[in-house]
């Protein structure tokens, strides 16, 4: 075991985008389990743009990150020591804590992994909670189905790769939009999408090209110009599944809003959802079970970007909100 437990702390909340000056790295003992709890050792931690939300104080659906405490995130790794009979030494497990080395847990907030082929690092995006929050959303809110014309923003990251690829196994029509030539590329070669567009092109009329039966659903995980190109061709009784609006999470103004008139004319069920929503993480061994069936059978891909070490964490999640990763963005922690 390391003799200090390596940490990264909120050190002050950022004023637009973070820069590197709002976090600490520090040392800190190793904690021990108490009664139920388990020791974790990290060896991946999951970064993801709702992170930028708990820097804030502004009030949200969670409390935010206290300065001084260690930055939120969900980890992966082994257990070290364990006063929890469903645990022992060595297990692999997922929900490790914090963006930090090692974390004390309750064993009932942990899921013990084994017994499939896939990485441990998978765990933490297309097994994981940005896999989970596809698979729910979709299928809860966005309803797709066969012959409807879906379009998923940041089709490349970690939510919007595996929401497209759950609406093609619906028979769907799959659009992405993205960042770049080689994202585009990747989601139609790789994950199967019909067609994707760069973001940084024209939206509306390739919008138009793109989906000339106009739009059923939409995955939002962007914001911004793509919202505002998306609802005109929105179908009516179309869904949009609010996941995340990246676009927007650095400003610190609020935009002025869409025009709503839209929802009422063309009765657009539009709701926000959180993983955790009623018995979202209670779902999650038969989400885990059908995933790793589609992975077996090559209906389901995915691509990690993983970055080496916990102390450049916040450079790579700084990169994170400026679009700069490609698929999942992982830090190994050692």
């Amino acid at each position: 075991m390391a003799e200090t437990n390596l940490q990264i702390l909120l050190k002050r909340r950022p004023q637009g985008a973070p820069v590197p000056g709002d976090f600490d790295i520090v040392e800190s003992a190793v904690p021990q389990p108490g009664a139920g709890e388990v020791l974790v050792r990290a060896k991946f931690l999951s970064l993801d743009p709702y992170m930028r939300g708990r820097m804030s104080d502004a009030k949200s659906y969670s409390k935010p990150v206290e300065l001084g405490a260690v930055m939120e995130g969900q980890t992966a790794g082994e257990v070290v020591a364990s006063n929890h009979p469903g645990f022992a030494p060595g297990d692999q497990v997922l929900g490790g804590f914090g963006w930090q080395r090692y974390s004390v847990r309750p064993g009932a907030a942990l899921f013990k992994m084994g017994g499939d082929s896939a990485p441990l690092s998978a765990s933490l995006g297309v097994l994981g909670m940005p896999g989970l929050t596809a698979w729910k959303g979709l299928e809860d809110i966005g309803e797709p189905k066969a012959g409807e014309t879906v379009v998923v923003g940041a089709a490349s990251g970690a939510v919007g790769q595996v929401v497209g690829q759950i609406a093609k196994i619906r028979g769907c029509r799959v659009v992405g939009v993205a960042g770049g030539k080689d994202k585009c590329d990747y989601a139609v070669k790789e994950l199967g999408f019909d067609a994707c567009l760069d973001h940084r092109g024209d939206l509306k009329a390739q919008l138009a090209e793109a989906c000339p039966n106009g739009i059923d659903v939409y995955w939002e995980n962007v914001g911004g110009d793509l919202q505002a190109a998306v609802l005109p061709r929105m179908n009516d009784f179309g869904r949009v599944v609010v996941c995340g609006l990246i676009a927007e999470y650095n400003d610190t103004v609020a935009r002025p809003g869409p025009n709503l008139r839209l929802v009422l004319v063309k009765r657009l069920r539009i709701q926000g959802f959180i993983v955790s929503d009623k018995d979202g993480w209670a779902r999650y061994p038969g989400f885990r079970q059908q995933m790793v069936a589609w992975m077996g059978e090559g209906r389901m891909k995915f691509r990690e970007d993983i970055v080496q070490g916990l102390r450049n964490a916040p450079e790579a999640f700084i990169g994170l909100l400026q679009g700069k990763n490609f698929g999942k963005l992982v830090i190994a922690v050692d």
